[in-house]
């Protein structure tokens, strides 16, 4: 069974940090180019950042440039997002995928997603 499972979420204060994690199993990871998206009500699902199958390139919304580092750990199955400098405006749920469009930010190039977790920044 194909899954993806984030963990990491929570409440934080402005411009404190997080560090999410997706867990992947049941499917070659290294041959997934990996994302992270999020979705606030009343919004579409926005891209994040998203990591090549090898790690070697990133590519990130401007929104969160500088501030969010995705990596990748193909031993461990894991996908990281390191969330620095958080901002109100950066309170959604956030998502993983995996999907085979090179560095994609379409939520169309990924196949596969998780269930989400919540993260919360309180000013």
């Amino acid at each position: 069974q194909v899954q993806l499972v984030e963990s990491g979420g929570g409440l934080v204060q402005t411009g404190g940090s997080l560090r999410l994690s997706c867990a992947a199993s049941g499917l070659t990871f290294s041959s997934y180019v990996m994302g992270w998206f999020r979705h606030t009500p009343g919004k579409e699902r926005q891209f994040v950042a998203g990591i090549t199958y090898s790690g070697g390139r990133t590519r990130y919304a401007d929104s969160v440039k500088g501030r969010f580092t995705i990596s990748r750990d193909d031993a461990k199955n894991t996908v990281y997002l390191q969330m620095n400098s958080l901002r109100s405006e950066d309170t959604a749920v956030y998502y993983c995928a995996a999907g085979r469009t090179y560095l994609g930010t379409s939520i169309n190039d990924y196949d596969v997603w998780g269930q989400g977790t919540q993260v919360t920044v309180s000013s």
